[in-house]
């Protein structure tokens, strides 16, 4: 502890500390994403929107020369962003590339993504049946852990997805984490942005009063890391390799750095040592 009374970061070989500056020790709130970050559930989303991005352009033309790279490259700088603002995305580009006969509003497109995605995703909530094991079998390693070291030092806790509101309640409370947020989850909802990433962080360091070292926003998408610097919280970037449920996955590594993260971690596998450092006290 230096005489601030923070934590300096320390040299350990499963936390990469991107920025040397960073303040620790402080934390009291923390704002969670939940795909990619926390479940796996819907693991392979990315495969599911692009096809659908390509094909709602394209409407059965030649896809134009650059189209996949383009829609590979928006989709993957836009993780952690609501759905609908994906998908007003789309629509944009459907009007751009001039090729779609019967071009779809962006509630159409996200209504299609959503029918496409749910079937893997109810494929994988019917293999839970009421054991850690399976429920930890659709998480990142040590995730659940790491929600109850932070609960247990008092971190007030949030949880934030750009995914719908209805399927993010129903995926934490499959995965039996719902409990630690109590009652502050917050998806997307229809018409509204009030519940947009950027707005939670916002909202909490406003009405806490909170310094910025005091916020935590955990994540594997560039869009949170990048909202947590930009308000002076605490960006710490989850670089997992979803299909194994931890060690490192090089891409989200890459995209996290250019989002500004100050700390990455590629899994909750050190829980117990991660939350005591946050919070500025001695790990048991």
């Amino acid at each position: 502890m230096n005489e601030t009374g923070a934590f300096a970061a320390p040299n350990l070989d499963w936390l990469e500390v991107v920025n040397p500056e960073v303040c620790l020790g402080h934390v009291r709130h923390a704002v969670f994403d939940f795909d990619g970050t926390l479940s796996v559930i819907r693991r392979g989303w990315e495969q599911v929107m692009i096809p659908l991005m390509v094909e709602s352009i394209c409407d059965g033309h030649p896809v134009p020369s650059g189209l996949e790279a383009e829609v590979a490259a928006y989709v993957d700088r836009s993780t952690g962003i609501l759905t609908i603002k994906q998908m007003a995305w789309l629509e944009e580009a459907v009007q751009r590339y001039g090729l779609a006969a019967r071009p779809q509003s962006a509630r159409t497109y996200k209504r299609i993504y959503n029918e496409r995605l749910l079937g893997p995703v109810r494929r994988r909530l019917a293999k839970l049946d009421g054991s850690q094991d399976a429920r930890d079998a659709l998480s990142i390693a040590g995730s659940r852990r790491f929600l109850l070291d932070l609960h247990r030092h008092e971190v007030t806790l949030y949880l934030a997805s750009g995914s719908d509101h209805v399927y993010v309640l129903e995926e934490a409370e499959a995965l039996d984490v719902a409990s630690f947020f109590e009652g502050r989850i917050y998806g997307a909802m229809e018409d509204t942005e009030d519940y947009s990433k950027e707005r939670i962080i916002e909202r909490i360091l406003s009405s806490h009063d909170l310094a910025g070292e005091e916020l935590l926003v955990v994540g594997d998408g560039p869009v949170e890391i990048r909202h947590a610097r930009e308000h002076g919280a605490l960006a710490l970037g989850v670089a997992v390799d979803e299909a194994r449920r931890q060690g490192l996955s090089p891409r989200k590594r890459e995209r996290l750095l250019a989002a500004g993260a100050d700390l990455i971690v590629t899994d909750f596998l050190h829980h117990e040592a991660l939350a005591a450092l946050l919070v500025g006290a001695q790990a048991h």
